[in-house]
């Protein structure tokens, strides 16, 4: 049913109308018979592969948004064909997921808009499959007070590409010294609190930031080095002695993250680890859990898919915090993945511009683009057997966006139509040159890779859409 709405000017309106003196259409209305509410666009898809890591749904079926939301789904729906007036899509065996959640990415804007931008980081983002991102607080200035969080949040809602929420900074300037109004800034939407690429130091203040934060049951993310020992450039080891560089010993790792479990067992705090790499690390946070302390932890692709030995040749776009480690380590990461003792999978996208990555290596700046390639390299531990379909999607879907208390990263009924389709085996090569993000310092410019986002949507909207 269409309704016209329409006006007759009174004496007097002549000026806020334009002069118009006859009857005014205001608007046209679609209307549900006998509901009275405007028609969402219903869009459904066909013939795909439902995957939902939440429940274990592993089937061949449809899937039906309506509006922004997800209105249906399952092996059985539209058996009988489609009803009239519903857009169909057939994905022709494609993969149908919940859209990845990724909670842990740099953004240049504010302060460092040459590096990235809201909008090129919510582009790189959508093209990698990603429909919500946490960003980190290291900004200039830094996400330490209200205008910030709600800068970032008007910013996501103007650009209206992928659904963004703001990491913030747990101490003033992230400084490590004053503690951030962690309460006022979790009301304006905060969804975690650390200092980002930044450790903080004083076991005082992490204390008194566990123990502050089980008042709101706020997330607390610690950066896992102890900073007078992560005075080098990368791992310390046999690769970084033959290449003259100074090393960061693995043992920075686990000092800071045996020391932070402490504070969380006496606190009952909600402490996380971001980018966990070392195998010493881990174990101590698959302790701590069977002890029943309240721990999580994330890592990143680099973590599981390179080792020190890609440094190569001083190899700044392999120069990232903490580094890369040993190959011991890098099994350690895939085992904890595949034990549950590691959480999350994380881009720990960190955008650098050409100045800051061809430089000495001792001078390069920390870190690497991931959001677009963040899927392709988490399924390339499916296809070597690593890992299961499900385990992997669940680390990026439905487990970090738990751990953010986002209601995303799952297939629902009445849930957000936040989601991505892909196909499993596509082989294609990586190619900085075609990313999205403003930066390009990523190692695996020009690996072969099997598996990549073919359609992205968001609140039911397509943001992105490859046909190649």
């Amino acid at each position: 049913m269409t309704i016209f709405v329409t006006v007759t000017p009174k004496p007097g309106w002549a000026g806020l109308l334009d002069g118009t003196q006859g009857p005014i259409t205001l608007g046209t209305f679609i209307l549900h018979p006998g509901k009275g509410r405007p028609m969402s666009r219903r869009v459904a898809y066909l013939n795909a592969r439902l995957l939902d890591p939440a429940t274990g749904l592993d089937s061949p079926g449809a899937l039906l948004t309506e509006g922004p939301l997800i209105a249906d789904f399952g092996p059985g729906l539209f058996a009988d064909g489609v009803p009239e007036g519903i857009e169909t899509i057939d994905l022709s065996g494609l993969c149908l997921a919940p859209g990845l959640v990724d909670m842990r990415v740099a953004v240049g804007e504010p302060g460092g808009e040459h590096k990235e931008t809201l909008l090129s980081l919510s582009q790189a983002a959508a093209a990698g499959g990603v429909t919500a991102l946490a960003c980190l607080p290291n900004t200039d200035p830094p996400l330490d007070s209200v205008s910030g969080i709600e800068f970032i949040a008007r910013r996501a809602r103007e650009v209206k590409l992928v659904k963004v929420f703001a990491q913030a900074a747990l101490t003033r300037g992230i400084q490590g010294k004053e503690l951030t109004e962690m309460g006022l800034l979790a009301e304006a939407g905060a969804v975690a609190f650390t200092d980002g690429s930044r450790a903080v130091a004083s076991a005082q203040v992490m204390s008194r930031a566990l123990s502050y934060s089980t008042a709101f049951d706020l997330m607390v993310v610690q950066h896992p080095e102890e900073p007078t020992l992560a005075g080098g450039v990368m791992n310390r080891g046999e690769v970084a002695t033959r290449l003259g560089l100074v090393g960061i010993s693995p043992v920075a790792e686990v000092i800071m993250v045996e020391r932070d479990l402490r504070l969380a067992e006496q606190t009952g705090a909600r402490y996380h680890v971001a980018h966990v790499s070392t195998a010493a690390a881990i174990d101590a946070i698959r302790q701590a859990k069977r002890r029943g302390l309240n721990v999580t932890c994330d890592t990143a692709p680099h973590y599981f898919s390179l080792t020190e030995v890609d440094v190569g040749t001083y190899r700044t776009f392999a120069k990232v915090s903490p580094p890369l480690r040993s190959d011991g380590d890098r099994r350690a990461v895939v085992a904890g993945l595949a034990d549950g003792t590691i959480d999350a999978i994380a881009s720990d996208h960190a955008p650098h511009d050409q100045d800051s990555k061809r430089v000495p290596f001792a001078q390069a700046a920390f870190g690497v683009v991931g959001l677009e390639t963040l899927l392709p390299l988490t399924l390339a531990l499916v296809h070597k057997g690593q890992l299961p379909l499900m385990v992997a999607l669940r680390a990026l879907t439905c487990r970090p966006a738990e751990l953010l208390k986002r209601p995303l990263g799952r297939l629902r009924r009445g849930g957000p139509a936040d989601l991505l389709v892909f196909d499993l085996d596509r082989p294609w090569q990586v190619d900085v040159a075609a990313f999205r993000s403003k930066s390009k310092n990523s190692p695996f410019d020009g690996l072969p890779v099997a598996g990549r986002a073919v359609r992205t949507i968001v609140d039911g909207r397509t943001v992105f859409h490859s046909e190649a």
